[in-house]
């Protein structure tokens, strides 16, 4: 996947509003229509609390007085919980003690707003969360990003690994990781000097970028190593995208050195069943086969399946 701030730039951000009022719902949905937002509205708590854990929402209006779960037990649970608890709520409510006031804040709320609200007043307080939220996303994405080649970093791709070989242990998905290598990758910076290699590691880049899928997760491993996250993508399958990356960089022509042709190394491993939730099984299949191919004369794809004990390996390619 290429790593872009242009879906923070260009979507409408989702604005989920838990409250147990219709009346509020409509009011809200007819006062903000001109706002460049797109409101989810919800009036039962745990039903809010399912949507925001799988939609994500950029900002949540929570009401505090509702029947059955109350907005500080709903605040607490979003808070509590990995997957939303970055997403920034504002207290809508009609309870207005300094105690209810405190309590929110305490519990994570960026903002509180009184009812009766006066919508110019939701509307800047509804901005002005978006907007830092917008900012602190920009942040977070740009701090997992790769200098020199704008492609994923090692700390991105430890936290997707991470995630996709969970999801894979729930699942029984099949998933890939794939290591690559610029071959001799030292004598293009000893022969042609740093800027050469710098522009080899961002042509690299590009190509993986290009002929990836948008599923796939593109990043840089570290020096010349690049490392492939493929979900739902059993070995075969992987090997076989790795073998076009492969072709594509052979038949690639370099402005600094257009007599020097430039080769990488690829190790696969997957699983095309359910595994054990174990992120450096893959890591570690994919870098021995990445050190076969090395071994057997470089620029090629060595591909292993891992077993569902990820002890061992079953296939080559």
């Amino acid at each position: 996947m290429d790593p872009t701030t242009t879906q923070l730039e260009d979507a409408r951000p989702t604005v989920l509003v838990i409250d147990d009022s219709a009346d509020v719902h409509r009011l809200l949905k007819a006062r903000l229509k001109q706002e460049e937002v797109e409101l989810v509205s919800v009036t039962d708590p745990r039903e809010g609390l399912s949507i925001a854990a799988s939609q994500t929402p950029a900002l949540v209006l929570l009401d505090l007085d509702m029947p059955g779960m109350d907005g500080f037990e709903v605040l607490r649970q979003l808070k509590d919980t990995p997957g939303t608890h970055h997403i920034p709520v504002i207290v809508v409510s009609g309870m207005t003690s300094m105690q209810d006031k405190v309590t929110a804040f305490e519990l994570g709320a960026v903002d509180f707003v009184c009812k009766p609200f006066e919508f110019t007043e939701l509307r800047v307080r509804l901005r002005s969360a978006l907007r830092v939220h917008r900012l602190l996303q920009m942040l977070s994405t740009r701090a997992q990003l790769d200098g020199l080649t704008g492609l994923w970093n090692r700390a991105y791709f430890d936290q997707r690994l991470s995630e996709e070989v969970s999801r894979c242990a729930r699942s029984g998905r099949p998933m890939a990781v794939a290591i690559a290598d610029c071959d001799h990758f030292k004598s293009i910076n000893d022969t042609f000097g740093h800027p050469a290699g710098d522009a080899v590691l961002q042509g690299l880049a590009k190509i993986l970028r290009r002929e990836c899928r948008n599923s796939d997760s593109v990043c840089r491993y570290g020096g010349e190593e690049f490392v492939i996250l493929m979900p739902d993508t059993k070995p075969a399958d992987a090997a076989a995208v790795c073998e076009r990356i492969r072709e594509a960089i052979e038949a690639a022509v370099w402005p600094r050195h257009p007599e020097r042709k430039v080769t990488a190394s690829f190790g696969v491993a997957g699983t095309s069943q359910a595994t054990p939730n174990n992120p450096t099984a893959f890591v570690d299949a994919a870098d021995k086969n990445l050190y076969v191919s090395k071994k057997a004369g470089r620029n090629r794809v060595t591909m292993t399946e891992l077993s569902p004990s990820l002890t061992g390996t079953a296939a080559a390619a």
